[in-house]
């Protein structure tokens, strides 16, 4: 039994995955919030499901690429009840999880901030780096990776126009993750971050330091 969820975008989405089975998901869009609805979006996916945390064998979560902060909870939140309950907690990329299933070779696109986009190139072998296509006044960060890697291309994503990825979001996660989590060297979830945030401390002045 592995549950799985994310919040690396607009959204709180959770999914429970049975063997190759998904008994129960859920999905709330929210861009503001996601630390407060979290974990009681968890306790009402599962108690649905009429499954106990003590029942849970693994974890899946995304990591990103997305925004800072939905990252930033979702894998805290990951790391704390993998921790709690004594089982593993496997991170799984978005793109990654765009291009579960699709054939190889495939680039999986996902949404960046102000038209950009996420991209990572899948061959079958050894997977490219994940990379950030900027928009700008000759198109958005789409339309360059589409032009990067010609009209034949798969763009697989869940977020931006085009071909939809095989299977939804979460449960793509949950998927993979149920794959990994009996790697005994599986290493504990980390965001998954391509560009600088967009906030930053000042350079000029130090941040002030509180007693």
């Amino acid at each position: 039994m592995l549950l799985a969820f994310d919040t690396s975008g607009p959204h709180v989405s959770a999914a429970l995955l049975r063997g190759g089975d998904v008994v129960a998901e859920c999905h709330e869009p929210m861009t503001r919030g996601q630390a407060e609805r979290l974990v009681p979006a968890l306790q009402e996916l599962m108690a649905g499901a009429g499954i106990g945390w003590d029942q849970l064998d693994a974890i899946g979560v995304g990591i990103g690429p997305g925004n800072f902060t939905g990252i930033r909870i979702c894998v805290a939140t990951a790391r704390g009840l993998a921790l709690g309950l004594g089982i593993p907690a496997v991170g799984v990329s978005t793109l990654e999880a765009a291009a579960l299933d699709a054939p190889r070779p495939v680039v999986a696109t996902a949404a960046a901030a102000r038209d950009g986009a996420f991209f990572q190139l899948f061959d079958g072998t050894t997977p490219g780096t994940p990379d950030l296509m900027p928009a700008d006044e000759d198109g958005t960060g789409l339309d360059h990776v589409a032009r990067r890697f010609g009209p034949e291309m798969p763009l697989p994503s869940f977020d931006l126009p085009g071909p939809r990825a095989a299977h939804g979001q979460v449960e793509a996660i949950a998927r993979i993750a149920a794959r990994r989590c009996t790697d005994p060297a599986l290493p504990r979830p980390a965001p998954l971050y391509i560009r600088p945030a967009d906030a930053a401390p000042s350079r000029d002045v130090p941040p002030v330091l509180l007693d």
